[in-house]
């Protein structure tokens, strides 16, 4: 099925480690300025979250491949915390083309929900990658993240970078964001927050759409969802990049990703969760 030329194969690989990527993305509803935090009320140690991924290749959806999001009660500096991991791998059929393996983790202090640390690994091929953030706060408004990045030949850069908004990375601020309330946001309502992946410092911008009732891939499920979009901009023009559904409920648990990009389209849908805190009152059947 996926018989391609080099060109192909190489966007196959790019959009699969994207997908891959984007499922650990910020997607939740985050206040204006992303810098308010609350207490955790949407998830426990021992959740897992489990995903598939799909992307449509010359008009088929093939599966490309999986990731696993996993929460764990930890300490940091003598404080409770929280460790989350996410594992990712393409598929035996991508393996085929390529080997990807991915695993990023990140530590928040449980009080708190601050990021402390952030590492992220991937292999791709033969080629492997290493990116370290540790983070600290020097002032009440102010956050400092200290960046490590080790490429395949094994040099090592670093670069520090500050900012008066607290500055997270793809996990820390998917965990601050499960907590908070989306009651009274409108339709258009735009959230923008800082973010580092280990090798500098960017404004992410998500845009809220409203609800949608959501049936899933084989129809065995329907969920109440928030619906948000991750965008960027194009010489002043908004553009979709991924959109997000979102449980409507206190647990806050992305269930499906619908990425659009210039060679295709693909999508990951949640099919497993595990040790969830609160019930899913958003599944409607």
């Amino acid at each position: 099925m996926l018989n391609a030329n080099a060109t192909s194969a190489a966007n196959f690989r790019r959009t699969l480690l994207q997908l891959l990527l984007l499922v650990a993305a910020p997607w939740a509803m985050v206040p204006a300025a992303a810098d308010t935090h609350v207490p955790n009320t949407a998830f426990q140690s021992g959740e897992t979250l489990q995903y598939d991924l799909y992307y449509n290749w010359k008009f088929v959806w093939v599966k490309a491949g999986s990731a696993s999001m996993s929460i764990s009660s930890t300490t940091y500096q003598g404080r409770p915390a929280f460790r989350t991991r996410l594992l990712t791998r393409g598929s035996s059929q991508a393996d085929k083309f390529f080997v990807l393996r991915d695993t990023l983790t990140s530590v928040v202090t449980a009080e708190d929900m601050l990021p402390r640390t952030y590492s992220k690994t991937d292999m791709e091929g033969d080629s492997y990658r290493q990116r370290h953030v540790w983070f600290s706060y020097p002032s009440e408004s102010g956050s400092h993240a200290r960046q490590q990045y080790i490429n395949p030949k094994g040099a090592v850069s670093w670069k520090e970078e500050g900012s008066e908004e607290t500055i997270y990375d793809m996990l820390s601020i998917m965990l601050q964001a499960r907590s908070f309330d989306a009651t009274g946001f409108q339709k258009g309502h735009k959230i923008e927050f800082t973010m580092t992946d280990g090798s500098g410092m960017s404004k992410q911008t998500l845009i809220y759409r409203g609800k949608k009732d959501l049936k899933m891939k084989n129809g065995d499920a329907t969920y109440r969802c928030l619906v948000l979009s991750f965008v960027e901009y194009e010489n002043g023009k908004e553009k979709e990049v991924v959109t997000f559904y979102v449980t409507d409920d206190l647990n806050h648990i992305p269930v499906r990703l619908d990425m659009y990009l210039r060679i295709g389209a693909a999508k990951a849908y949640l099919v497993g969760a595990k040790g969830v805190r609160n019930p899913m009152a958003a599944k409607l059947k």
